[in-house]
């Protein structure tokens, strides 16, 4: 074990580090002067950021206008365009494609098309060629021998259209289907249904 001595080095850093220790007066004050330094040096880093930003500022094209004398200066422009609106805009029913429609068809033809005792992997290949990737992993869990209908019994009928997009209502002997069809990188697909 090292001999501590009252000269050298470690000596004057233990009175240093033992100073603050005590009495609560010097803790408390010790506590202050480091929340001070603290404080002082995030503020001198917030400034030389702020004149950093001034100088970037400073040097932007010269086609803005210069402030009226006497006026508040504006803040600088951002760069960013406007952001387009979020929500599909609705067209026309007429604008309906017609290889959407037909997909619509052709899928819920597939759909009804369950003999008693058909596999399920079997129903779910023969909606493989309408269907979206992603839609055929929850089809998969479809019992066919759940599904009341075996026929369709009527045209597709847009009931609302979108760019990429077209909502078709499909008639069948026990229920009419709400067909979501998806314009996808291999054409149109169905990508959902539910009952109407």
């Amino acid at each position: 074990m090292p001999i501590r001595t009252p000269r050298g080095r470690s000596a004057a850093y233990r009175v240093l580090w033992q100073w603050p220790l005590r009495s609560p007066a010097r803790l408390g004050l010790s506590a202050v002067l480091l929340l001070a330094v603290v404080v002082g040096a995030v503020a001198a880093i917030g400034a030389v950021r702020g004149t950093r930003g001034t100088t970037v500022a400073s040097e932007a094209p010269a086609t803005a206008q210069p402030a009226a004398p006497g006026a508040d200066a504006a803040p600088a422009p951002t760069v960013l365009p406007p952001v387009a609106p979020l929500t599909p805009r609705n067209l026309p029913l007429s604008a309906a494609p017609s290889p959407a429609l037909s997909v619509a068809a052709r899928w819920t033809g597939a759909w009804v098309d369950h003999p008693p005792g058909v596999p399920a992997q079997k129903w779910v290949d023969g909606l493989r060629p309408f269907t979206t990737d992603e839609y055929l992993g929850v089809l998969v869990g479809v019992d066919p021998a759940n599904i009341p209908a075996t026929r369709v019994t009527g045209e597709p009928r847009a009931t609302k259209v979108a760019a990429r997009s077209v909502q078709v209502t499909v008639p069948t002997n026990a229920l009419t289907l709400d067909v979501l069809v998806v314009l996808t990188d291999d054409g149109w697909r169905v990508a959902g249904y539910d009952k109407a």
